[in-house]
């Protein structure tokens, strides 16, 4: 799966709210037991339920938020890749902050460690910089696609 991809069906299954009220309008959909099988193990790597995940694709497309394969433009690959990409770069600065707090972890650094904390320090920067302007990056790409 394209990380575009991924990220599209991750962003539409947590934008559909919870209501006040349960829903309680039924459409039956009939799927294979593969299908099926799919469906679920992709709600369960979610941490949603099934009819959740299947509901909120469905509604998404309805809203015109998710295309069907194949309708899908360049701008909507984009904004999923660039929201992808701002994941793995989060997670750069997830790491780097894990290897400060335990350089720290015993109060005072090492004299070898010092040189450490300060690339460290250097590289967060470099991400929290790297994830505003994927973050306007998207923003603008999503204004645009928006008004086309």
């Amino acid at each position: 799966m394209r990380a575009a991809d991924e990220a599209a069906l991750h962003r539409v299954a947590r934008r559909r709210a919870r209501q006040d009220t349960q829903r309680t309008a039924r459409v039956d959909v009939r799927y294979s037991a593969d299908e099926k099988t799919m469906i679920r193990a992709e709600a369960r790597r979610l941490g949603l339920a099934g009819a959740h995940l299947v509901g909120a694709i469905v509604m998404a497309h309805l809203d015109g938020d998710l295309t069907l394969p194949g309708r899908r433009t360049v701008t909507d690959d984009l904004i999923d890749e660039l929201a992808a990409l701002r994941t793995q770069v989060a997670r750069i600065g997830t790491n780097v902050n894990q290897i400060a707090h335990r350089l720290n972890a015993d109060g005072y650094p090492h004299p070898v460690d010092t040189a450490v904390l300060a690339e460290a320090g250097r590289v967060v920067a470099l991400v929290k910089e790297a994830a505003t302007a994927i973050d306007t990056a998207a923003d603008v790409t999503a204004t645009r696609h928006g008004t086309a």
